[in-house]
């Protein structure tokens, strides 16, 4: 039988409770990073599979850090497209504050599933499975490759999981990856902004705190320097004029998914004071006080123009000392590439929404390919308490990105 959209769709709409149902399941299998244990989540994917007669490998450098990889051939030559999800989520906090059973529930309430890594990003993750089954189904009508890596440590940037895979497993290059992060249903992203982390320590004599004249405040200092480090984020970029002319057209989808604010954030350096540790004792003058700084550079900002800033400000606190902890530039590859028109001929085809190519605020395991000059293009649900409580996600919006993927999968394969 010759397959199409269509039956692809009918398919999928058969087997929607499978796909909740498996989704569920995944939220509840446990695996929040740090400490980074995902065999449990690692588990019921090998089951799936299994159950599927699908192949696949388990690719474990560090043994509670388990990496899935499947691929195929369709027989026929052709290009070979990468799916990427990951397995890990952030960490739960205080589960007291979530609704809906708790953070691990993956419970079903008014036609959405809670829980931690609902959307980061075990419904892009479950995306990407998904499609793998249903291509290999359909192999024979296909060209070229799929390869399916659903990775652990991705929110520890990526060591054991998208980092090794990449240096030591040349199948899962490709030509083309397509991951399903939480983009928001308005955007496909072609490009994430760059990451610059350090930490700043000041350090004074200190002294007893009603002896102030014997040494100046750690803390006094770090909260004027905290505020010249806003300096940074006056560096104008200079990106290339299609990512110009893609951000532009945008920004009003950036503003539906990010919230008020997040198209003008794409474009601009920012700055974030993740923590501030100084003092001891209200009565003791600090003599010491650690920053840690996040800052995110567009495309058009390097690394050379942020130290060139912070090196001009940091001269005129002689008290305070640097260490970079972390550090890549900007990621992106063509907003008009061959995977970004075809999927977004596929949403459009799938509901009233055109998506249109933008940059991502945040990091994703996208730009790991993107470094080695293979396109990667992400579409997702919704960030939907992200990083918060109450995490969830519609299951109209799963469905959605299913849809998509496959379609958009199935296309690139068959395609000449």
């Amino acid at each position: 039988m010759t397959v199409n959209h269509q039956s692809l769709l009918e398919e999928i709409e058969r087997d929607r409770a499978k796909i909740v149902g498996f989704y569920q399941d995944f939220i509840r299998a446990k695996s929040p990073n740090p400490p980074g244990d995902t065999r449990e989540a690692v588990a019921h994917i090998s089951r799936f599979l299994e159950a599927e007669r699908l192949p696949f490998q388990i690719v474990a450098p560090v043994e509670q850090m388990p990496n899935v990889v499947g691929s195929f051939d369709a027989g026929t030559a052709g290009r070979h497209l990468v799916m990427n999800g990951h397995i890990d989520v952030f960490p739960v906090g205080d589960a007291g504050e979530w609704s809906h059973g708790g953070p691990w529930s993956g419970a079903l309430h008014e036609g959405a599933v809670y829980g931690r890594g609902a959307c980061d990003m075990k419904a892009g993750t479950t995306a990407s499975i998904f499609t793998y089954r249903y291509l290999h189904r359909h192999r024979s009508q296909l060209k070229g490759k799929l390869t399916l890596t659903c990775v652990s440590d991705e929110e520890t940037l990526g060591k054991w999981g998208s980092v090794y895979l990449l240096d030591h497993l040349l199948e899962v290059r490709g030509d083309c990856m397509l991951n399903g992060e939480p983009s928001g249903l308005y955007n496909v992203r072609f490009g994430e902004k760059g990451m610059f982390w350090l930490v700043i320590t000041v350090r004074t004599p200190g002294s007893h705190g009603a002896h102030t004249h014997r040494s100046a405040s750690a803390t006094k200092i770090a909260s004027r320097l905290i505020t010249d480090l806003e300096q940074v984020t006056r560096i104008a970029p200079k990106a290339p004029d299609g990512v110009v002319r893609a951000l532009e057209l945008a920004a009003p989808g950036m503003e539906k998914s990010m919230g008020p604010g997040g198209a003008a954030t794409i474009s601009a350096v920012t700055l974030n004071i993740g923590s501030v540790h100084g003092g001891l004792k209200i009565n003791m003058v600090p003599g010491e006080c650690r920053i840690e700084v996040d800052i995110r550079l567009p495309v058009g900002v390097d690394e050379q123009q942020i130290k060139g800033e912070l090196n001009r400000i940091l001269a005129n606190y002689p008290e305070a000392s640097v260490e970079i902890v972390n550090f890549h530039p900007a990621s992106w590859c063509d907003p008009e590439g061959e995977l970004m028109g075809i999927l977004r001929g596929n949403v459009r085809k799938l509901s009233d929404i055109d998506p249109m190519p933008t940059v991502s605020l945040g990091g994703t395991d996208a730009r790991l390919w993107r470094f080695r000059n293979i396109p990667a293009y992400v579409y997702g649900p919704p960030p939907m308490g992200m990083g918060s409580f109450d995490e969830h996600v519609k299951v109209d919006h799963l469905m959605h990105v299913v849809r998509t993927h496959v379609l958009s999968a199935f296309d690139y394969l068959s395609r000449a």
